[in-house]
């Protein structure tokens, strides 16, 4: 069949609204005006029939219910069969809490995610025996779910918030923030909610793909600087910024790609909102800004 994907959350940490932002963002989105989007999170499909879900948010609950094809089949009887994360960050592994009710599924992340994940005795509510966790070594194919075939690879990136120390690197390579490959059939397609900055072998690999779904967290990088929401570069926070000589759409332009989605949209980015000279930029350089409840 080939790959199917459901954007179950598009924004960035916090969602939009965030709960304690009176931004123009969120007062619209409170409003209606512009829509509301939850916390970054994919399910994933090679068959149409049994699902894996990329980065469990906080709002993984709602998620699920707004989304048909992980309703239950039966009593118990769900087509979740996997949870990978891609990082520790707290908006990716919060929501593993909610699906502690007693239900199977293999969970995926790299040695040091799990590691973070087992050094919290709260994420023990995932009962060794029902919940499998698997660690994955990169660059190493594995079956996510029937009929997907994933692969985990470094992206430049930095340790999740709690565990910043003084030696401090925005941008390093290995099993904190990954990237993931998806394959099914004849299609290929790539996740990645997280990236600091664009590399050489990062626009090798992507070349010729027939989805990605890319980190879209800032339009510019000092946009929370700006906003007065922060005293965050994008950056410093490891995000690479969709617009400017060193953003996205620029590394992007000379990457044969069929459909470029962004994901993982801070309540701050002002292509969020629809008709914005922002959205518009985006959708000439042939972009999609991914929304909640979109089907890829």
């Amino acid at each position: 069949m080939g790959i199917r994907a459901h954007i179950l959350g598009a924004a960035a940490g916090g969602g939009l609204p965030q709960w304690n932002c009176g931004c123009a963002n969120c007062n619209d989105a409170r409003r209606g005006v512009i829509p509301a989007q939850t916390q970054s999170s994919v399910a994933v499909s090679g068959n149409g029939r049994d699902w894996a879900i990329l980065n469990a948010s906080p709002d993984i609950r709602d998620q699920i219910a707004r989304c048909p094809d992980l309703h239950p089949s039966g009593l118990r009887d769900m087509p979740l069969r996997a949870v990978l994360v891609t990082n520790g960050d707290i908006d990716h592994v919060a929501g593993l809490l909610v699906l502690r009710e007693q239900q199977p599924f293999d969970l995926f992340a790299t040695s040091e995610i799990h590691q973070i994940l087992g050094a919290n005795p709260i994420f023990d509510a995932l009962r060794p025996e029902i919940v499998t966790r698997r660690s994955i070594a990169l660059e190493q194919p594995f079956a996510l779910a029937p009929d997907l075939t994933a692969t985990l690879f470094a992206v430049p990136g930095k340790v999740p918030l709690y565990l910043e120390g003084e030696d401090l690197k925005l941008d390093q390579e290995g099993e904190q923030t990954v990237g993931v490959c998806l394959q099914a059939g004849e299609d290929t397609a790539y996740y990645i909610p997280g990236c600091a900055r664009m590399t050489e072998p990062l626009a090798e690999r992507l070349s010729g793909a027939d989805l990605v779904m890319f980190d879209g967290t800032l339009w510019r990088d000092d946009e929370m600087i700006t906003t007065g929401l922060s005293q965050k570069t994008g950056k410093r926070m490891g995000h690479i910024s969709i617009s400017g000589p060193e953003g996205s759409i620029a590394a992007f332009a000379q990457i044969p790609v069929a459909r470029k989605v962004f994901v993982h949209m801070n309540n701050s980015n002002p292509a969020l909102r629809p008709g914005a000279p922002e959205r518009r930029e985006i959708e000439a350089a042939g972009w999609i800004v991914a929304e909640d409840g979109m089907s890829l």
